[in-house]
């Protein structure tokens, strides 16, 4: 079957930067159905922002190595245990990438996120087989394209969850990428006021009014510090949420934290990058809660109930589809920023 890779550029005598950093298709061999699995035939695979990360190298892996993990698809086979969920072949799908054991420390202490044993299987190919745990049926008024867009859904899940939002918080969100616009949804559905997404793309910030943003600043182009405040009236977010990795916007938006506020950095970051903090100013004297995510956790039967809800026609545009084999000029795509999502069909399936 065909799957999208990190592959090699140029010899062994090149250097390990040299050998990273494109994408192509590679031919793997489907791997055998255990007696609690499914292989799903991919339908539609989006491309994460943190893929170019994994292909420039960023997890040291050595290609070629599979990528993505933002899937939908079609049951085609069944291990004979892995229907007493209720899944049946032909159901389309969607689901949580990462399989946990179940059994380790992190998984029975209610952190499965951080499963000593978890495993995954690149889903930017033609077929990928899951555990059936993993696999979360779609609503029968979710199409496919929508469907693939259940992972970032979830990581929106989990922001909601750890942001404690409440009725009447204001809102900061910095970052209109996919996650950032997912997030920014989510809020207004949550009773955000004032809510204020800070994007320096104009297009991305018209999108975000379009789908209930209250405000909207250019970091690029305006005081970001003095525009939230007056937004606020000098008191500031009560909750925030860093979305663009950006070194100086996760220290940008601190100084837009209210007394009690949250502040949640889901981004990845460089990983040599450390925050400048002041303990007594926001700590001591602020009490401000600063923590992030990491996965989803188990939120996934949530968000696939919220699938239907969600506005993704900003998402799914013409030229943000690209075929498998066209896998380069997908990636090429997604970096130039000129689209908030690129989407590649794996499968032509007879829905769409």
């Amino acid at each position: 079957m065909k799957v999208v890779c990190g592959v090699k550029v140029g010899n062994m005598k090149d250097s390990d930067e040299a050998k990273r950093g494109r994408v192509g298709v590679v031919d793997f061999p489907v791997r055998e159905l255990g007696p609690e699995e499914v292989k799903i035939k991919v339908a539609y695979c989006s491309i994460c922002g943190s893929d170019p990360h994994i292909v420039g190298g960023a997890f040291g892996l050595e290609p070629p190595f599979g990528l993505g993990h933002e899937m939908s698809g079609i049951i085609v086979k069944m291990g004979e245990k892995a229907g007493d969920t209720g899944l049946k072949v032909g159901d389309r799908v969607s689901g949580n990438f990462l399989r946990y054991c179940g059994s380790c420390y992190y998984c029975t202490t209610g952190l499965q996120e951080y499963c000593t044993n978890a495993g995954n299987e690149p889903c930017m190919a033609e077929y990928v087989v899951w555990h059936k745990s993993q696999v979360m049926k779609l609503p029968d008024n979710c199409s496919l394209l929508n469907g693939c867009l259940l992972e970032p859904l979830s990581i929106g899940t989990r922001i909601m969850d750890r942001s404690r939002i409440k009725v009447g918080d204001r809102v900061l969100v910095s970052g209109g990428g996919p996650i950032g616009l997912i997030t920014c949804q989510l809020f207004k559905k949550y009773g955000a006021t004032s809510l204020t997404l800070s994007e320096p793309n104009e297009e991305r910030c018209k999108i975000a009014k379009e789908i209930g943003v209250d405000y909207t600043i250019n970091p690029m182009t305006e005081d970001l510090f003095k525009k939230g405040m007056e937004i606020t009236n000098g008191l500031g977010y009560d909750v925030i949420v860093e979305v663009s990795g950006i070194p100086s916007a996760a220290e940008a938006v601190l100084l837009l934290a209210a007394k009690g506020s949250m502040v949640l950095y889901e981004a990845m970051f460089p990983n040599e990058y450390k925050l400048p903090l002041n303990l007594y100013e926001y700590i001591y004297s602020r009490e401000i809660t600063i923590t992030g995510t990491y996965c989803s956790h188990y939120n996934f039967q949530r968000s696939v109930q919220m699938l239907p809800e969600m506005d993704f026609s900003a998402f799914l545009g013409e030229g943000q589809i690209f075929d498998i084999d066209d896998c380069e000029a997908a990636f090429a795509a997604h970096l130039s920023g000129k689209y908030p999502k690129i989407i590649i069909r794996c499968n032509q399936l007879d829905e769409e």
